[in-house]
Protein backbone atom coordinates (compact mmCIF):
# COMPACT_ATOMS: atom_id res chain seq x y z
CA UNK A 1 0.00 0.00 0.00
CA UNK A 2 1.95 3.09 -1.18
CA UNK A 3 1.25 6.23 0.67
CA UNK A 4 1.44 7.67 -3.17
CA UNK A 5 -2.16 5.71 -4.03
CA UNK A 6 -3.83 6.56 -0.70
CA UNK A 7 -3.69 10.20 -1.18
CA UNK A 8 -5.07 10.02 -4.25
CA UNK A 9 -7.76 7.53 -3.02
CA UNK A 10 -8.47 9.93 -0.37
CA UNK A 11 -8.96 12.79 -2.22
CA UNK A 12 -10.87 11.01 -5.06
CA UNK A 13 -13.26 9.88 -1.98
CA UNK A 14 -13.94 13.67 -0.67
CA UNK A 15 -14.41 14.90 -4.26
CA UNK A 16 -17.33 12.34 -4.76
CA UNK A 17 -19.00 13.36 -1.35
CA UNK A 18 -19.49 16.48 -2.60
CA UNK A 19 -21.87 18.27 -5.23
CA UNK A 20 -21.22 21.58 -7.36
CA UNK A 21 -24.35 23.13 -5.63
CA UNK A 22 -22.73 22.16 -2.26
CA UNK A 23 -19.60 24.31 -2.72
CA UNK A 24 -21.50 27.54 -4.63
CA UNK A 25 -20.55 26.54 -8.48
CA UNK A 26 -23.38 25.78 -11.26
CA UNK A 27 -22.96 22.85 -13.40
CA UNK A 28 -22.32 23.24 -17.02
CA UNK A 29 -21.13 21.76 -20.02
CA UNK A 30 -21.84 17.77 -20.65
CA UNK A 31 -23.26 15.49 -18.54
CA UNK A 32 -21.41 14.39 -15.36
CA UNK A 33 -19.91 11.21 -15.44
CA UNK A 34 -19.30 10.47 -12.40
CA UNK A 35 -20.47 11.57 -9.00
CA UNK A 36 -19.25 14.48 -6.76
CA UNK A 37 -16.66 17.64 -7.38
CA UNK A 38 -14.63 17.50 -10.85
CA UNK A 39 -10.84 17.49 -10.70
CA UNK A 40 -10.78 21.35 -12.31
CA UNK A 41 -13.34 22.23 -10.16
CA UNK A 42 -11.31 21.12 -6.86
CA UNK A 43 -8.64 22.33 -8.26
CA UNK A 44 -10.52 26.24 -8.78
CA UNK A 45 -11.90 26.32 -5.49
CA UNK A 46 -8.61 25.43 -3.67
CA UNK A 47 -6.88 28.15 -6.02
CA UNK A 48 -3.90 25.80 -7.70
CA UNK A 49 -3.44 24.53 -10.93
CA UNK A 50 -5.42 21.73 -12.71
CA UNK A 51 -2.69 20.43 -13.76
CA UNK A 52 -0.98 20.57 -10.57
CA UNK A 53 -3.54 18.81 -8.42
CA UNK A 54 -3.99 16.17 -11.10
CA UNK A 55 -0.33 15.60 -10.03
CA UNK A 56 -0.79 15.72 -6.42
CA UNK A 57 -3.69 13.25 -6.96
CA UNK A 58 -1.62 10.62 -9.09
CA UNK A 59 1.07 10.54 -6.64
CA UNK A 60 3.40 12.97 -8.73
CA UNK A 61 4.33 15.12 -6.78
CA UNK A 62 5.52 15.08 -3.38
CA UNK A 63 6.14 18.63 -2.08
CA UNK A 64 2.96 20.12 -1.27
CA UNK A 65 2.82 22.66 1.08
CA UNK A 66 0.70 23.37 4.69
CA UNK A 67 -0.72 25.91 2.57
CA UNK A 68 -1.88 24.29 -0.73
CA UNK A 69 -3.11 21.48 1.82
CA UNK A 70 -5.16 23.82 3.69
CA UNK A 71 -6.13 25.10 0.83
CA UNK A 72 -7.97 21.28 -0.39
CA UNK A 73 -9.06 20.55 2.74
CA UNK A 74 -11.31 24.13 3.31
CA UNK A 75 -12.68 23.57 -0.59
CA UNK A 76 -13.43 19.60 0.20
CA UNK A 77 -14.59 20.86 3.92
CA UNK A 78 -12.62 18.49 5.89
CA UNK A 79 -13.18 18.37 9.38
CA UNK A 80 -9.80 18.41 11.66
CA UNK A 81 -9.43 14.80 11.75
CA UNK A 82 -9.53 14.55 8.11
CA UNK A 83 -7.40 17.51 7.70
CA UNK A 84 -4.72 15.83 9.82
CA UNK A 85 -4.71 12.79 7.62
CA UNK A 86 -4.63 14.32 4.54
CA UNK A 87 -1.30 16.61 5.85
CA UNK A 88 0.30 12.69 6.71
CA UNK A 89 -0.13 11.27 3.75
CA UNK A 90 0.67 14.10 1.62
CA UNK A 91 4.22 14.24 3.48
CA UNK A 92 7.20 13.83 1.42
CA UNK A 93 8.05 9.98 0.89
CA UNK A 94 11.40 9.06 3.25
CA UNK A 95 14.32 8.19 2.21
CA UNK A 96 15.32 5.64 4.80
CA UNK A 97 12.15 3.98 5.57
CA UNK A 98 11.84 2.52 9.27
CA UNK A 99 10.20 0.34 11.32
CA UNK A 100 8.17 1.96 14.67
CA UNK A 101 9.70 0.33 17.81
CA UNK A 102 7.91 -2.04 19.36
CA UNK A 103 4.87 -1.45 21.78
CA UNK A 104 5.12 -1.98 25.20
CA UNK A 105 2.91 -0.67 28.16
CA UNK A 106 4.99 1.39 31.09
CA UNK A 107 4.58 -0.56 33.99
CA UNK A 108 3.17 1.97 35.74
CA UNK A 109 0.21 2.03 33.85
CA UNK A 110 0.12 -1.88 34.05
CA UNK A 111 -0.15 -1.13 37.72
CA UNK A 112 -3.33 1.22 37.34
CA UNK A 113 -4.96 -1.26 35.40
CA UNK A 114 -4.89 -3.01 38.17
CA UNK A 115 -6.23 -1.20 40.62
CA UNK A 116 -9.53 -0.69 39.36
CA UNK A 117 -11.20 -3.52 40.81
CA UNK A 118 -14.31 -3.39 39.10
CA UNK A 119 -13.84 -0.76 36.50
CA UNK A 120 -13.02 -2.10 32.93
CA UNK A 121 -9.88 -0.72 31.12
CA UNK A 122 -7.32 -1.98 28.90
CA UNK A 123 -4.54 0.03 26.49
CA UNK A 124 -3.83 -0.34 22.97
CA UNK A 125 -1.55 0.46 20.81
CA UNK A 126 -1.58 1.89 16.72
CA UNK A 127 -2.52 -1.18 15.36
CA UNK A 128 -5.27 -1.80 17.96
CA UNK A 129 -3.76 -4.43 19.51
CA UNK A 130 -4.22 -5.40 23.27
CA UNK A 131 -0.96 -4.37 25.11
CA UNK A 132 -2.90 -4.52 28.81
CA UNK A 133 -6.15 -5.14 30.13
CA UNK A 134 -7.45 -5.74 33.80
CA UNK A 135 -9.42 -8.40 34.54
CA UNK A 136 -12.80 -6.90 34.56
CA UNK A 137 -11.84 -5.95 31.02
CA UNK A 138 -10.66 -9.33 29.59
CA UNK A 139 -14.07 -10.96 31.41
CA UNK A 140 -16.49 -8.26 29.55
CA UNK A 141 -14.41 -8.15 25.94
CA UNK A 142 -12.56 -11.51 25.91
CA UNK A 143 -12.98 -14.12 28.18
CA UNK A 144 -12.60 -17.05 25.79
CA UNK A 145 -9.15 -15.57 25.39
CA UNK A 146 -6.19 -16.57 27.76
CA UNK A 147 -6.09 -13.97 30.15
CA UNK A 148 -2.12 -13.45 29.94
CA UNK A 149 -2.33 -12.92 25.97
CA UNK A 150 -1.38 -9.55 26.07
CA UNK A 151 1.44 -9.75 28.12
CA UNK A 152 3.18 -12.65 25.84
CA UNK A 153 4.61 -11.97 22.57
CA UNK A 154 3.54 -9.56 20.37
CA UNK A 155 2.28 -11.68 17.76
CA UNK A 156 0.35 -13.41 20.18
CA UNK A 157 -1.74 -10.25 21.40
CA UNK A 158 -5.29 -9.94 20.89
CA UNK A 159 -5.82 -7.05 18.28
CA UNK A 160 -9.27 -5.60 19.10
CA UNK A 161 -9.95 -4.51 15.26
CA UNK A 162 -9.28 -8.48 14.54
CA UNK A 163 -11.58 -9.72 17.23
CA UNK A 164 -14.67 -7.10 15.87
CA UNK A 165 -14.70 -8.23 12.36
CA UNK A 166 -13.35 -11.99 12.80
CA UNK A 167 -14.67 -13.77 15.78
CA UNK A 168 -17.72 -14.14 16.67
CA UNK A 169 -17.87 -13.84 20.25
CA UNK A 170 -18.08 -9.77 19.44
CA UNK A 171 -20.19 -9.63 17.42
CA UNK A 172 -22.33 -11.34 19.70
CA UNK A 173 -21.50 -8.42 22.29
CA UNK A 174 -22.21 -5.63 20.53
CA UNK A 175 -26.03 -4.78 20.40
CA UNK A 176 -24.78 -1.76 17.92
CA UNK A 177 -22.04 -4.08 15.91
CA UNK A 178 -22.23 -1.72 12.73
CA UNK A 179 -21.37 1.52 14.53
CA UNK A 180 -18.74 0.05 16.32
CA UNK A 181 -17.19 -1.61 13.17
CA UNK A 182 -17.55 1.68 10.98
CA UNK A 183 -15.74 3.61 14.01
CA UNK A 184 -13.32 0.80 14.24
CA UNK A 185 -12.45 1.30 10.32
CA UNK A 186 -12.38 5.10 10.51
CA UNK A 187 -9.77 5.05 13.54
CA UNK A 188 -7.65 2.20 11.70
CA UNK A 189 -7.34 4.43 8.50
CA UNK A 190 -6.08 7.09 10.50
CA UNK A 191 -3.37 4.88 12.19
CA UNK A 192 -1.93 3.94 8.84
CA UNK A 193 -1.29 8.28 7.83
CA UNK A 194 -0.20 8.57 11.35
CA UNK A 195 2.07 5.43 10.95
CA UNK A 196 2.87 4.70 7.36
CA UNK A 197 5.95 2.50 8.09
CA UNK A 198 4.52 -0.36 10.53
CA UNK A 199 4.55 -3.16 8.26
CA UNK A 200 2.27 -5.24 11.09
CA UNK A 201 -0.02 -2.65 10.41
CA UNK A 202 -0.31 -2.81 6.65
CA UNK A 203 -0.30 -7.10 7.81
CA UNK A 204 -3.59 -6.23 9.59
CA UNK A 205 -5.11 -4.60 6.98
CA UNK A 206 -4.41 -7.05 4.45
CA UNK A 207 -5.37 -9.97 6.55
CA UNK A 208 -9.10 -8.50 7.32
CA UNK A 209 -9.51 -7.27 3.63
CA UNK A 210 -8.92 -10.89 2.89
CA UNK A 211 -10.91 -12.53 5.22
CA UNK A 212 -14.05 -9.89 5.89
CA UNK A 213 -15.74 -8.49 2.96
CA UNK A 214 -17.81 -6.40 5.68
CA UNK A 215 -14.50 -4.86 6.33
CA UNK A 216 -13.37 -4.58 3.01
CA UNK A 217 -16.62 -2.33 1.81
CA UNK A 218 -16.54 -0.09 4.92
CA UNK A 219 -12.81 0.57 4.12
CA UNK A 220 -13.79 1.44 0.60
CA UNK A 221 -15.51 4.77 1.46
CA UNK A 222 -12.18 6.18 3.30
CA UNK A 223 -13.97 6.68 7.24
CA UNK A 224 -11.76 8.94 9.02
CA UNK A 225 -11.79 8.87 12.57
CA UNK A 226 -10.06 8.94 16.12
CA UNK A 227 -11.66 7.09 18.79
CA UNK A 228 -13.21 9.30 22.14
CA UNK A 229 -15.99 9.33 24.50
CA UNK A 230 -19.11 7.36 23.44
CA UNK A 231 -21.47 5.31 25.43
CA UNK A 232 -21.12 1.58 24.35
CA UNK A 233 -23.90 -0.84 25.22
CA UNK A 234 -23.17 -4.76 25.27
CA UNK A 235 -24.55 -8.07 25.60
CA UNK A 236 -22.33 -10.80 27.83
CA UNK A 237 -23.20 -14.12 27.98
CA UNK A 238 -23.29 -14.43 31.45
CA UNK A 239 -24.77 -10.98 32.57
CA UNK A 240 -26.67 -10.08 30.01
CA UNK A 241 -27.42 -6.21 28.86
CA UNK A 242 -25.65 -3.26 30.09
CA UNK A 243 -24.93 0.20 28.79
CA UNK A 244 -21.29 1.84 29.62
CA UNK A 245 -19.31 5.07 28.99
CA UNK A 246 -15.72 4.50 27.18
CA UNK A 247 -13.40 7.21 27.27
CA UNK A 248 -10.05 7.06 25.34
CA UNK A 249 -7.38 8.83 26.53
CA UNK A 250 -4.25 9.26 24.43
CA UNK A 251 -1.02 8.82 26.37
CA UNK A 252 1.07 11.95 25.24
CA UNK A 253 4.28 9.76 26.33
CA UNK A 254 3.49 6.94 24.34
CA UNK A 255 2.73 7.68 20.62
CA UNK A 256 -0.02 5.64 19.12
CA UNK A 257 -1.37 4.21 22.94
CA UNK A 258 -4.14 5.27 24.58
CA UNK A 259 -5.73 3.92 27.59
CA UNK A 260 -9.78 3.26 27.23
CA UNK A 261 -11.60 3.08 30.58
CA UNK A 262 -15.21 1.80 30.65
CA UNK A 263 -17.63 3.15 33.69
CA UNK A 264 -21.14 2.34 34.37
CA UNK A 265 -23.69 4.90 35.59
CA UNK A 266 -23.13 4.59 39.56
CA UNK A 267 -26.43 2.62 41.64
CA UNK A 268 -27.86 1.67 38.19
CA UNK A 269 -28.13 -2.17 36.78
CA UNK A 270 -25.12 -2.12 34.41
CA UNK A 271 -23.27 -1.13 37.61
CA UNK A 272 -24.30 -3.57 39.38
CA UNK A 273 -23.95 -6.18 36.27
CA UNK A 274 -20.19 -5.08 36.63
CA UNK A 275 -19.45 -5.94 40.20
CA UNK A 276 -21.34 -9.61 39.92
CA UNK A 277 -18.95 -9.84 36.47
CA UNK A 278 -15.90 -8.56 38.81
CA UNK A 279 -17.04 -11.64 41.53
CA UNK A 280 -17.72 -13.74 38.81
CA UNK A 281 -14.14 -13.56 37.42
CA UNK A 282 -12.58 -13.53 40.72
CA UNK A 283 -13.78 -17.06 41.15
CA UNK A 284 -12.61 -18.26 37.98
CA UNK A 285 -15.18 -17.09 35.08
CA UNK A 286 -16.50 -20.00 32.60
CA UNK A 287 -15.23 -20.36 29.67
CA UNK A 288 -17.40 -19.72 27.00
CA UNK A 289 -18.12 -21.90 23.95
CA UNK A 290 -16.98 -21.56 20.37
Amino acid sequence: MQRTSELGAFLRSRRSRLQPRDVGLNPVGARRQVPGLRREELAHLAGVSVAYYIRLEQGQSHQASDGVLDALARALRLDDIETAHLHNLAKPMRAHRHEPLPERPRPQLCAMLDSFNTVPAYIVGRRTDVLAWNRPAHALLAAHLDYEAPHGSAEGRPNMTRLLFLDPHQRKLYPDWNRRAGDAVAALRRSTGAFPDDRDLLALIIQLTTLSEEFTELRAAHPIGECGSTTERYHHPLIGSLTLDEEVMHLPSDPGQSLVVLNAEPDSPSASALQLLATTHRHGCPQQSS
